[in-house]
């Protein structure tokens, strides 16, 4: 059964509002082949996600929506930011693998939180990237099915909960924002974006 610290492994059809008013379209999908597997219970999930699947068991069919208040929330235009393209450099030059249009990349907020953000657009000097998540604004609708459910092990869980240290300088620095002038100069106040 479902609870915290189980391994829970689903198949599912996500479904957003479509174009046309009052149909809907496929977003996501996790298969047999290539499930969806998380630990619940510890925030892998979303709250409404995890509340919609406690207490059922393999095998069991699920088929519920989570509205966008308690999904993603609002579209929220504040979250789209034009950054200097110096930010996005390792070693003098400008990270043109990992940052391109539509990646989603990690960043460092100034208190050292990392967060995801998906490059919206890129010029000569900046970088735009979105902050809101790409399901925000939507309501989810999950159809799907329970394959497994097995407790978690206690290197799983230790894997699972410890920081990982990923995305920008996280006081890591080490030079990787570029030195100096230009396009890659700079300092890494404000997050590198670099995941080592």
């Amino acid at each position: 059964m479902i609870q915290t610290n189980k391994v829970v492994k689903v198949q599912y059809d996500l479904y957003v509002e479509g174009e046309e008013q009052g149909k809907e379209e496929l977003m996501e999908r996790a298969t047999a082949e290539a499930p969806l597997v998380y630990c619940h219970g510890i925030g892998m999930m979303l709250p409404m996600f995890e509340a919609a699947l406690e207490g059922k068991d393999a095998n069991d069919e699920f088929d519920f929506v989570i509205a966008k208040d308690d999904a993603y929330g609002e579209y929220d235009e504040a979250g789209v930011l034009e950054l200097d393209k110096k930010i996005f450099c390792i070693d003098g030059e400008f990270d043109a693998e990992r940052v391109q249009v539509g990646a989603i990349i990690p960043m460092n907020t100034a208190d050292g939180q990392i967060i995801k953000a998906q490059v919206i657009e890129i010029t000569k000097d900046k970088v735009t990237i979105d902050l809101n998540h790409p399901l925000a604004g939507e309501d989810l609708h999950f159809i799907g099915k329970i394959l497994e459910v097995r407790d978690v092990t206690e290197a799983e869980l230790k894997a699972l909960t410890q920081p990982h240290g990923c995305g920008g300088c996280g006081g890591n620095c080490s030079g990787n924002c570029g030195e100096g002038e230009g396009e890659c100069g700079g300092n890494c106040e404000g997050g590198c974006g670099n995941c080592k």
